[in-house]
């Protein structure tokens, strides 16, 4: 209960709320060196309880609604990507250039499944748009990881050298960090306290989030899944994303699911995207800091324009320090925090047993958003929360005490906690969520639908 007690404290929680989580332990789920299950029990327990404490207010309950967290669902849900079928067909893996490579002093780690990284990544390196696997390899095998991640990086790639522990913790990027909370919380403007519709406390399900909009401007893996999660609970979410970089589908599928999804250049469609923030609640944003601020979408402008509005916003590794304007993703933040090296061995990096460090982040931001709401409740004013993959990940490494082993029930697998449904993109096999309070909701309400298939309005 120590890590769930804590993530719900970064959310700015009751500290007596904790006791409403009761977790089942399940042996064996997220198995790794580091504390693994106890970082995805609590984020997702901190969740729950945040969906069920907005519930309560929203249905005037005298009390908090009880939760419960499940290791063999969380464990589910922290695979989505990777349980996901459709029409039987597994998920494509990462692309053949995202992976590990040796360098002439160790390793770096690239990441380029999007076409435009493989080109910009291909680009940075000096190397033809159809280049194989062995010729980029021979290539990095020349070069110091230091400086093949300095080259990409500045040619608009992806790339980090693999760090051990001490050496990440002397980077000043991770001292800029660690003097973070874990989950940023601010106050925007002076607007009234909001006033949200009450709900019928003998509704089935109760839904904390029902009635309200929230604009989703997120890719990859840890703003959809709080936006995914947002939609479990009710809300209207309709993500947005530029016509001309189009969705992987099989991550589509997997986090695209209870919500729209539509497509608008916000730098040639300024009158759709103001018409859309004039009656949305939340906007939810996972570019790299400072890329969308461009168009008006800082989080003070939107504030101006759109006043007591939540702006939730998640990237690698932070809107600060020296590498705050830069892309990453959960699997390149392992490596760059020294996760990869304790997860690995002498003779190759390793990995977590999951992108935890999206997920987590992912379903902290969910909780972030709804805790929002509920001060907004009592006291009003905009609000902004930030939350980073490498803030998580120092937690995971740094925060975290394993304690003594934990036991627990039988895991033989994640088929209790998976669903099938049939939708526009096929027939469905996914993990059913694992954000769960009494008389709160099981499963969405709608599967995905294509991508960029819903026009840009509420």
């Amino acid at each position: 209960m120590t890590a769930i007690k804590y993530a719900w404290s970064a959310l700015g929680g009751d500290p007596v709320l904790a006791e409403r989580v009761t977790p089942v332990l399940r042996e064996g789920v997220l198995a790794a060196r580091l504390p693994v299950r106890q970082l995805a029990r609590a984020c997702v327990g901190a969740c729950a309880l945040a969906g069920a404490e907005l519930a309560a207010r929203r249905a005037g309950l005298d009390e908090v609604p009880a939760v419960g967290v499940d290791d063999g669902a969380v464990a589910a849900a922290f695979h989505s990507e990777r349980l996901l079928r459709v029409d039987g067909r597994a998920p494509v893996a990462f692309a053949p250039l995202s992976r590990f490579w040796r360098t002439a002093d160790g390793w770096v780690r690239t990441h380029a499944n999007y076409p435009h990284h493989r080109a910009r990544l291909l680009r940075a390196l000096g190397l033809p748009a159809d280049a194989p696997v062995a010729e980029v390899a021979a290539l990095i095998a020349e070069r110091t990881a230091l400086e093949v991640e300095e080259t990409v990086y500045g040619g608009g790639g992806l790339a980090v050298a693999l760090r051990s522990p001490k050496e990440w913790s002397a980077h000043e990027q991770a001292a800029v960090l660690a003097a973070r909370p874990l989950v940023e919380r601010e106050r925007l403007g002076s607007a009234r306290a909001r006033v949200l519709p009450p709900l019928d406390p003998a509704a089935a399900p109760l839904l904390p989030a029902a009635g309200l909009r929230i604009l989703d401007l997120t890719r990859v893996l840890a703003g959809p899944v709080a936006t995914r999660t947002l939609a479990l609970l009710g809300a209207d979410v309709l993500r947005v994303d530029a016509p001309q970089l189009p969705e992987l589908a099989d991550q589509h599928a997997d986090t695209g699911i209870g919500k729209r999804s539509a497509t608008l250049g916000l730098g040639t469609d300024r009158d759709t995207f103001e018409e859309l923030l004039a009656s949305a609640d939340v906007v939810v944003t996972g570019y790299r800091p400072g890329a969308l601020d461009r168009f008006g979408i800082s989080p003070q402008a939107l504030a101006e324009r759109r006043p007591g509005l939540v702006v939730a916003q998640v990237s690698a590794w932070g809107a600060y320090g020296p590498w705050g304007g830069r892309r990453g993703f959960d699997s390149l933040v392992q490596v760059a925090t020294g996760i990869a090296v304790t997860e690995g061995s002498a003779q190759e990096p390793g990995a977590l047993p999951a992108q935890a460090l999206d997920h987590g982040t992912g379903y902290l931001l969910a909780g972030a958003v709804l805790r929002a709401l509920t001060e907004q409740s009592y006291d009003g004013g905009g609000r902004l929360v930030r939350l980073a993959l490498a803030r998580t990940a120092l937690w995971l490494t740094d925060g975290i005490r394993p304690g003594p082993a934990e036991g627990g029930a039988s895991y033989e697998g994640p088929d209790a906690w998976l669903a099938e449904r049939d939708s526009l993109l096929g027939r469905l096999r996914y993990a059913l969520p694992p954000v769960s309070f009494a008389g709160g909701p099981a499963d969405w309400a709608q599967p995905p639908v294509p991508w960029g298939s819903d026009p840009a309005s509420w």
